[in-house]
């Protein structure tokens, strides 16, 4: 359930958890939590702690795209020829920010890893499994939850890929 007068964005976050039986403790913070750097810093986690949803996009077949979602733990890039490789999308992008935001319906910064209006594909970066608990976004660029990787994965319904530069495959 939302709570009272909750950002319609964060309540579709708390909404889609609760849909697979999982309650959400989200923090709404006073100053922004854009990016990684900043989350970490807000909730004293480490930068690896922070999940960052990343929107890529690959062709329709129709002349548009449709989202791939990338869980990304917050120390790490995707390197995006082996983001191809592993998903078999060998035109994926990097959506723009008016791309992320109409395919998911967040804007960048407050994308959360589900929650979502269509059907998504999703990715996430093994290297979020090495925390007991990760830090994701919850639909605003100040608001947060803290989540096990495992219940991440199910929640998201991920798929564990090395995507991640640098990281051996």
């Amino acid at each position: 359930m939302p709570e009272p007068n909750e950002d319609r964005a964060i309540a579709r976050v708390r909404e889609a958890a609760a849909r697979k039986g999982v309650t959400l403790e989200i923090v709404v913070m006073d100053s922004s939590t854009h990016t990684a750097a900043d989350a970490a810093a807000a909730v004293g986690a480490e930068l690896g702690q922070i999940v960052k949803s990343l929107v890529f996009v690959t062709p329709d077949g129709a002349g548009g795209h449709v989202p791939l979602i990338c869980l990304v733990s917050g120390t790490n890039r995707v390197d995006v020829a082996r983001l191809a490789r592993e998903t078999g999308e060998p035109e994926v992008r990097r959506a723009t920010a008016r791309e992320a935001h109409e395919l998911t319906g967040y804007s960048i910064g407050g994308i959360p890893p589900f929650g979502y209006s269509i059907p998504v594909r999703v990715v996430m970066d093994p290297d979020l499994e090495g925390f007991p608990v990760v830090w994701a976004a919850a639909g605003t660029g100040t608001a947060v939850f803290p989540i096990e990787p495992a219940t991440l994965r199910i929640l998201s319904d991920a798929t564990l890929a090395r995507i991640a530069e640098g990281v051996p495959a």
